[in-house]
């Protein structure tokens, strides 16, 4: 496993630190080599090099899909492990009981003991990293040792990675060391392949120690710690101890013909649609127009309050980590065109030319399966169902002039949504941000290829972030209710169901592109355009506050699409009711008012 076949010096970091947290991880591991990564193209080149030697990687067409390759995990290692996923903070109830939780001194032993000597016979790989735009005062930078390099590989992709993020780190540090700040100014990350044992492959988050450790996995979202790791569980800490928000959304900005562009900001569960909405092509009917749709992230949002009132946000991440199954020309032709080159693809199928395939993507029947095997539907899908993509965001072709704006873009609206096939509407809007609260803290969706478990399971998802909130539900709900404060100019909440089914079980909505019709009458409510109607849930479009016309006959009626039924509405408060109360006592007395209001309000308008 040793892809870079030289192995420069350790440099003088001039981060007493780092340099001494490298040393104790290199004692405990015993690698044969270590490689401080410098991003470069050359080591880039090595690194893929030395993967292809060995059978990591797999050249796909040259022709059809230069500089592109095929992983192929582990068919036992192919999703994230949330059983094994813990969070270890002192006290146990700071964790939540959205989290496992394990005290800290129990977990590092634990991960200590998997970790001693894991690495000999292969290469220790230290890798600095930046999420966010390198010189962004709402960046954050953090440092992975891995003994992956497909890890490192990937996280080349999906951050800022190498000598500039290096050079952030010993700045911050320097000024951290001259103030008498306790603690680092970077991520810590430790990560082995151990022996890719499932009941081994534990992630340990330390969010008072800005720590993550992670074993037995070479999966994206168990290995690349700066993914959901660092930019989501250990970052939502730090957002609550600094004062903003990191979340599990999309950003896409909205040109509208005026010439104006409102970002919105969307949390899905994952395999939800995040992607095809954050690269979405406008209908021919509204390119015509003018409309125009600009991606700035498809899965990450660090937001912080302006000197505006408004929150400003960035994408911490510099690439996409996306689902290839169902990416077609059909449902996101910019995700099509941006991986048509230089794309790490993982557990895709290939065609007899060496194409990568998956199921959705066209009608051609691929050679062999994800395993490598010949083709046979009697083995299961072509794809696996969490086949991924890893390809550098500046390559799509919606990508926004604003992505690597410093200082980030206003965000206009927050949009939830889950994937729903009964009981919520198209889209209904909060009537304030305490409601929009209400309706993050208690959407629902069912459940996804994207997690290990069963699929289609109707669970609460707060904010999109049940895997991810690093610290207890009830204070997350409180830490978004505090924005709300004098000066504030916060986004309008909304939700969205692009997943409702008829009776037949057929959508009632064709989604992709078409979603601009929503997106429009939601720009149209931030700039008091579009009427509404107030209702139990919302407010919600008028009969004709969503435009229909040129939409495929299979479409709902307005009523089918917007309505909202009155029996599965009262079983869904009682299950919001009791979801709010397994989270405990620490649920803000806000969100609870805002559910007996509601309650109230529907036995008056519903009957009793």
């Amino acid at each position: 496993m040793n892809a870079v076949p030289s192995t420069p010096a350790v440099p003088d970091t001039r981060c007493a630190r780092l340099d001494a947290w490298v040393a104790d991880v290199a004692a405990l591991t015993c690698p044969d080599a270590i490689h401080w990564c410098d991003g470069s193209d050359d080591e880039y080149r090595a690194l893929l090099a030395g993967m292809e030697a060995d059978g990591t990687l797999l050249p796909l067409n040259p022709d059809t899909h230069p500089g592109c390759w095929l992983h192929r995990s582990d068919p036992e290692d192919v999703a994230r492990v949330e059983h094994l996923t813990f969070v270890c903070t002192r006290a146990r109830d700071d964790a939540g009981p959205n989290n496992h939780w394990m005290a800290p001194d129990e977990a590092h032993a634990k991960m200590d003991a998997l970790f001693d000597g894991c690495m000999r016979g292969r290469t220790m790989y230290v890798v600095p990293y930046c999420m966010g735009p390198i010189d962004s005062p709402l960046a954050r930078c953090g440092v992975e040792i891995t003994d992956s390099p497909y890890v490192v590989a990937n996280m080349r992709l999906m951050t800022r990675m190498g000598a500039a993020a290096l050079a952030r780190i010993e700045r911050e540090s320097a000024v951290r060391d001259a103030d008498g700040a306790p603690g680092d100014a970077f991520v810590r990350g430790l990560h082995s392949l151990g022996e890719l044992d499932p009941e081994r492959r534990f992630i340990m988050h330390f969010p008072e120690d800005l720590t993550i450790k992670s074993f037995g996995s070479g999966y994206g979202g168990n290995a690349l710690l700066g993914k959901k790791c660092h930019a989501l569980r250990i970052a939502s800490w730090q957002a609550r101890q600094e004062g903003w928000l990191a979340e599990h959304m999309l950003i896409v900005g909205i040109e509208t013909p005026r010439g104006d562009t409102h970002y919105i900001a969307a949390a899905f569960p994952s395999a939800c649609g995040k992607t095809n909405l954050a690269m979405l092509i406008p209908p021919e009917a509204y390119r015509e127009a003018g409309w125009k749709v600009w991606t700035v992230g498809d899965d990450i949002c660090w937001m912080r309050p302006g000197a505006d009132g408004r929150l400003w946000a960035i994408n911490p991440e510099a690439g996409f980590f996306g689902v290839a199954p169902g990416t077609s020309a059909a449902s996101n032709p910019n995700a099509l065109a941006t991986i048509q080159r230089d794309t790490i693809f993982t557990n895709v199928a290939l065609t007899d030319d060496g194409q990568p395939w998956w199921e959705g993507l066209d009608d051609r029947v691929p050679a062999t399966d994800w395993r490598g095997r010949p083709f046979d539907p009697a083995n299961g899908p072509a794809a696996h169902p969490n086949a991924r993509f890893t390809v550098s965001a500046a390559q799509c072709p919606s990508y926004s002039p604003r992505a690597e704006d410093p200082q980030g873009v206003p965000i206009s609206a927050i949009v939830f949504g889950g994937r729903r096939a009964t009981t919520m509407p198209l889209v209904f809007e909060a009537r304030d941000w305490t409601h929009g609260v209400f309706v993050g803290a208690t959407m629902a969706s069912e459940t996804t290829a994207a997690a290990t478990g069963q699929v289609g399971i109707v669970r609460r998802d707060p904010m999109a972030m049940k895997p991810f909130c690093g610290y207890h539900f009830g204070d997350y709900f409180a830490h978004w209710l505090s924005f709300d404060r004098p000066g504030a100019r916060l986004p309008k909440v909304f939700h969205v169901n692009w997943f409702r089914k008829d009776a037949d079980g057929r959508f009632l909505w064709p989604g992709f592109g078409e979603n601009l019709r929503v997106l429009e009458w939601i720009i149209g409510r931030v700039d008091q355009r579009s009427n509404a109607i107030d209702s139990v849930v919302g407010n919600l479009p008028c009969p004709a506050g969503i435009r229909l016309e040129g939409l495929k006959p299979t479409t709902g009626s307005s009523g089918e699409l917007l309505g909202v039924d009155v029996t599965t509405w009262r079983t869904e408060l009682g299950l919001i009711e009791a979801f709010i109360e397994s989270v405990g006592e620490r649920v803000p007395g806000a969100l609870n008012e805002v559910l007996r209001r509601m309650k109230t309000r529907s036995e008056s308008e519903w009957g009793g």
